[in-house]
């Protein structure tokens, strides 16, 4: 209902390490005529950030064997964090976290909301700078797939990888280039230039680096409801901003999400 509302037409749904909602998401697309995209985020193992998108995974068995191991892994890593914030006297318990995921996985996004709905930050971006990013009080390194193994295993599901909101990396434009040219050799395919994260004159930045590694330029809106207010759902695209049969797209749309 909210992307018809916004008039998106073409939607992808990429949750963070997890396939679990593609069966009623693409039924809800259907029934307001919008036309769904299966997609997938994985968040790799860096000393930066790194996350990698995964779209149209023609088989997606192969990627939900990756997916069961790295859940392992954040559900250690959930553990470890909450036994820091309760160090640092924070009353918050895991199942706290869980509930407000209501049966989604459970990621730093659920500890944010749980830390200013007990009113020990004044809004969810505090709680990642103070408490849950890098350099906070509670601060778990991820354990997963490093960049690379997050391509490959994509690629071996028969997906399309693109580097997720590059400017959340923190590399300058050579530091880019060097992680663009590792990844392409994994099979690499695309380039989220468009996005809630960058102005426009980024994103033209971005657009000129795509190209320069002949990669396919993608947009997102990055939208994730209520923790992050200020990303509206849906950006606005031309029709041949990509090659829209790719992403099992039959014909070309003005918008995506």
């Amino acid at each position: 209902m909210a992307a018809k509302r916004a008039r998106v037409t073409v939607m992808a749904l990429t949750d963070h390490d997890t396939l679990d909602g593609w069966k009623d998401f693409r039924r809800e697309c259907g029934d307001f005529s919008v036309c769904p995209v299966s997609g997938v985020e994985l968040s790799a193992a860096s000393d930066r950030t790194v996350h990698i998108l995964g779209y149209r995974m023609e088989r997606p068995e192969i990627l939900e064997n990756a997916l069961e191991w790295i859940r392992d892994r954040r559900n250690a890593r959930n553990a470890m964090m909450i036994s820091r914030l309760r160090e640092n006297g924070l009353e918050i318990t895991l199942n706290d976290v869980t509930r407000e995921a209501r049966g989604r996985v459970v990621a730093r996004p659920h500890f944010a909301k749980v830390l200013a709905a007990k009113g020990y930050v004044p809004d969810t971006p505090s709680a990642f700078t103070w408490y849950i990013d890098r350099g906070g009080a509670a601060y778990v390194p991820r354990e997963g797939l490093s960049p690379e193994g997050c391509v490959s295993t994509i690629r071996e599901a028969g997906g399309l990888p693109v580097l997720a909101h590059p400017s959340l990396t923190g590399l300058d434009a050579e530091g880019l280039g060097q992680l663009l040219e590792t990844l392409k050799e994994h099979g690499l395919w695309g380039l989220e230039c468009i996005s809630s994260h960058c102005s426009s004159e980024t994103a033209y930045g971005y657009l000129s680096i795509a190209d320069k590694y002949s990669l396919f330029p993608t947009a997102g809106s990055d939208f994730h409801g209520s923790v992050r207010p200020r990303a509206e759902l849906g950006v606005r695209v031309s029709d041949d901003f990509l090659p829209w049969s790719r992403l099992g797209v039959n014909f070309c749309r003005r918008e995506t999400a």
